[in-house]
């Protein structure tokens, strides 16, 4: 190693230090990935031969750590001490980012098979590793692929047991969180445009087509199509973009945005 440049040596050793990786599969997924870190990191955690091997002792461990004494699984209390221990506020996205390799069904859970299966994937069975796998799981959010996954996931996870749409308030707060990472000019006034004209819950078929209208749609509406298939709250929100002005002349008024 002594070879490389300082820059090289010290991505590698990051690199060692968050996968646990040896330093010859650390050289070699680097050079594999141009020596990009975070494209280093999905390649060697989309390859299960080369993941951490995880302890089955230590997770129950940690499960048995955070399990509620009432219930056979992890609710609030045990995911705030989750937190504390990792060093995480219970309100980052990372842990939206977890909960999504959990595979977890509701907000504030975690059952048994949720929280061990997760942890396997990630390669963890310490808190020492949950804490160096953090920068990990923040970098997936800025692959495409996997914030689409996350996104989608995000509706089914944070909608109450039973119900099939997402409650107003919450789905603001989950758009707000996610819309942070992968930033969206317009968030906050369709937040405002929902809480003016909608009031009622989000649907699926709203929650899923508003990441392809961020996505596809120039924030100015230069390329919105009127005759495409949106569902019409899109439809009413670009209305409501140009009878407010905030859309104007083809541009984006930044003295709109409050």
């Amino acid at each position: 190693m002594h070879k490389l440049g300082r820059g090289h040596r010290d991505k590698i050793h990051q690199f060692m230090t968050i996968t646990g990786a040896s330093e010859k599969v650390a050289l070699q997924t680097l050079k594999a990935s141009d020596w990009q870190v975070e494209g280093a990191f999905d390649m060697f955690y989309s390859q299960p031969q080369v993941k951490t091997f995880t302890d089955t002792r230590h997770l129950e461990e940690l499960y048995n750590r955070y399990k509620d004494p009432y219930n056979d699984m992890i609710m609030a209390d045990g995911i705030t001490l989750l937190c504390n221990d990792i060093q995480v506020d219970p309100q980052d996205i990372v842990m939206l980012v977890l909960s999504w390799h959990m595979k977890a069904a509701t907000m504030c859970e975690f059952s048994k098979q949720e929280f061990m299966g997760g942890l396997q994937t990630l390669g963890i069975d310490s808190l020492e590793k949950f804490r160096e796998r953090i920068s990990f799981m923040r970098s997936e959010l800025k692959d495409e692929q996997k914030f689409r996954d996350i996104y989608n996931f995000s509706f089914g996870w944070a909608k109450e047991k039973g119900q099939k749409s997402l409650a107003l308030d919450t789905a603001i707060g989950m758009w707000q969180l996610l819309f942070a990472e992968k930033q969206w000019p317009l968030v906050d006034h369709w937040c405002q445009f929902l809480q003016a004209r909608h009031n009622k819950a989000i649907s699926r078929d709203t929650w899923s087509q508003l990441l392809e209208f961020a996505r596809t749609v120039d924030p100015t509406l230069s390329n919105y199509d009127a005759e495409g298939a949106w569902p019409y709250l899109i439809d009413e929100f670009v209305e409501y973009l140009n009878e407010n002005s905030i859309i104007q002349n083809g541009e984006l008024n930044d003295w709109s945005q409050k």
